[in-house]
């Protein structure tokens, strides 16, 4: 028997922002789940069998090349919904998709998720609202890749996850952040350095602390915040 949710209570802000009578419609189709760190959330090429929409955690969407090089084109949390690929009703998508930083959720199976976006179009609209948003944060994580040197590419990185986290603590190793920047360990540990030199971050132990969020927003500069104004434009706050 599934439990009943509160839209007041949901911490997934894509969840909060529904209208009132799309949240009734979805959320009885919901069950929580647990996402640890590593969980598939569909594998390149597969079909979907759910939707899920963090309240917590941090998920990758990764491509692979055929000699095994892997490089995060996407990312999402509580900001949103995964696979995307169900939005716009193309089934399977090339990407693999997985949960970098362990949380919990909720998830809906697809058909009820499309039976219901076919009733709903306000429903459909915010869903498709949240699709176009992750492509733009595709396209400037492909225009960061690149024009930015690693360091800067790094601290966007870290405030996108410091955006779908509590606190400022992120389970984050070198060789983990290598493969999301898609650059070798070394490249990863001197942008480490450059970030801590400045005093906007702490790294030690497989962790990563955020220091300075504002210094860390400076440092950035324009690799960041134009994905996230378009969120805030077109679904509402994310906090």
């Amino acid at each position: 028997m599934r439990q009943t949710i509160r839209q007041e209570a949901v911490r997934n802000a894509l969840l909060r922002h529904l209208c009132a009578e799309d949240f009734d419609k979805v959320s009885t189709l919901m069950e929580a789940v647990e996402l640890p760190r590593l969980h598939m959330v569909v594998e390149a090429g597969m079909p979907a069998e759910y939707a899920y929409f963090p309240e917590d955690g941090i998920g990758s969407i990764v491509v692979r090349s055929p000699e095994g090089q892997s490089v995060e084109i996407g990312m999402f949390g509580r900001d949103g919904v995964a696979p995307p690929a169900l939005i716009v009703g193309t089934g399977q998508s090339p990407m693999e998709i997985f949960m970098q930083v362990g949380g919990h959720g909720y998830r809906i199976g697809v058909p009820a998720l499309a039976a219901a976006m076919s009733e709903s179009a306000s429903l459909r609209t915010m869903l498709t609202r949240y699709a176009h948003v992750l492509s733009v944060q595709t396209a400037f994580t492909a225009l960061s890749n690149a024009v930015h040197p690693v360091d800067v590419r790094l601290a966007r990185w870290l405030l996108m996850c410091h955006d779908r986290i509590d606190g400022d603590e992120m389970p984050l190793t070198h060789d983990f952040i290598s493969v999301m920047l898609s650059v070798r360990r070394p490249s990863v540990t001197n942008a480490l350095h450059v970030l801590e030199g400045k005093y906007l971050i702490q790294s030690e132990r497989g962790y990563v602390t955020i220091r300075d969020r504002k210094g860390l927003e400076d440092f950035a500069a324009d690799a960041y915040g134009k994905p996230e104004a378009e969120y805030h434009r077109l679904i509402g706050k994310l906090a």
